[in-house]
């Protein structure tokens, strides 16, 4: 085989202007990217509304808010818990103070080489930073804000119209390709557009019963608001890999701001711990990952450059992108051995494909269609 200096030149700078056009794009492509998976999940959705005899913009608007009152619904139910725990924010103080204040008395009695350090010195030096910083702090919470909101509001948007002009969408791509090719490329897309369905199916499944296991975990443990630490700490699993784990921090915090017991952080640490395991040993990848059908190399490269380029948003998108990327390299004969790599065959099962999951998975996701 020759390659060409040529035609490796060619494929890095098509490489490099494509992540520079990606890190450059990404105010919009990302709410874009979201707005995409979002449009998968409620197509069904707005498909059935339509055959009641609603015209697609008044589907499209019904199915975009019956997500909204669920996440309200979400929000609402764990509203009082909320409120209570900014409540509590305050008794953090005392706690912190108390703990710097043991800190201090350990570290001036066992460093013998420094000077002893004064609580009121250092709290002194802690407000005049707070002090110094809470203009720039504004600024950063303020902008984070308003890009979130924008970023929300576009999703919103883009969502729309993806549901209400998905048809012309659909013929357009299929036109691009020559006729004899043209029924080919719409089952690309309909195997497109399942991957992402199936993959937020099983993100929904897994963050339910996530929730419910840190939950129930953090009840018997004696934590307060266990539903909502738990819930949260589920929600961060849609970050892949990493997701748990950052969310057990919060319930992790609060155990030791609001228990004298130093086993009660512990024994929430072990039950993070234990429900991490058995997440990304058996839940994931039967639930999400072979809904994904990529191998671990491909999934961890796809999160990697996903951080890379858009943050914690391309963590969360670039991993069904990569599933969506090797069901379009799928279907052209000179891409297959693209497909190959990043799909889960890469072992070697002389091309057969199996279904990992179980009975009792395609059962739970049935209920959710």
């Amino acid at each position: 085989m020759h390659l060409s200096f040529q035609r490796v030149f060619f494929a890095l700078a098509t490489a490099f202007g494509l992540f520079a056009v990606l890190g450059l794009a990404k105010v919009v492509l990302i709410p874009l990217g979201m707005a995409l998976l979002i449009s998968f999940i409620l197509f069904p959705v707005c498909k059935k509304i339509e055959s009641w005899g609603a015209n697609k913009m008044v589907a499209a608007f019904l199915s975009i808010l019956m997500l909204f009152i669920i996440i309200g619904g979400g929000l609402t139910l764990f509203s009082t818990q909320i409120i209570r725990l900014s409540q509590e924010v305050n008794s953090f103080t005392d706690k912190i103070m108390t703990t710097l204040s043991d800190a201090l008395v350990v570290v001036n009695k066992n460093v013998q080489f420094l000077d002893d350090l004064e609580r009121d010195q250092l709290i002194d030096q802690g407000k005049e930073w707070m002090k110094n910083s809470s203009g720039s702090l504004l600024r950063n919470t303020f902008s984070g804000t308003a890009n979130f909101f924008a970023g929300l509001v576009s999703t919103v948007i883009f969502t729309f119209l993806f549901l209400i002009y998905r048809a012309g969408l659909t013929k357009s791509l299929m036109y691009i390709a020559s006729e004899e090719n043209r029924l080919r490329v719409f089952h690309m897309l309909k195997n497109i557009q399942k991957v992402g369905q199936k993959y937020l199916s099983g993100m929904f499944i897994l963050i339910i019963i996530l929730g419910l296991a840190n939950s129930i975990g953090l009840w018997i443990i004696g934590i307060d608001s266990p539903f909502l630490f738990g819930f949260l700490a589920a929600m961060m699993s849609i970050v892949p890999y990493v997701g748990t784990t950052l969310g057990a921090t919060i319930p992790v915090i609060y155990a030791f701001m609001t228990t004298d017991s130093i086993w009660t952080p512990v024994a929430v640490i072990g039950l993070f711990w234990g429900v991490q395991t058995i997440e990304s040993n058996f839940l994931n990848p039967k639930i999400v990952g072979s809904s994904l059908n990529l191998n671990a190399l491909a999934a961890i490269l796809s999160l990697l450059i996903g951080a890379s380029v858009w943050g914690i948003a391309g963590m969360v998108l670039f991993l069904p992108f990569a599933a969506m990327l090797r069901v379009f390299c799928n279907e052209f004969m000179e891409l297959k051995p693209l497909a190959m790599i990043l799909g889960s065959d890469v072992i070697g099962n002389d091309g057969r494909r199996k279904d990992e999951e179980g009975k009792w998975v395609k059962k739970i996701k049935a209920w959710f269609k």
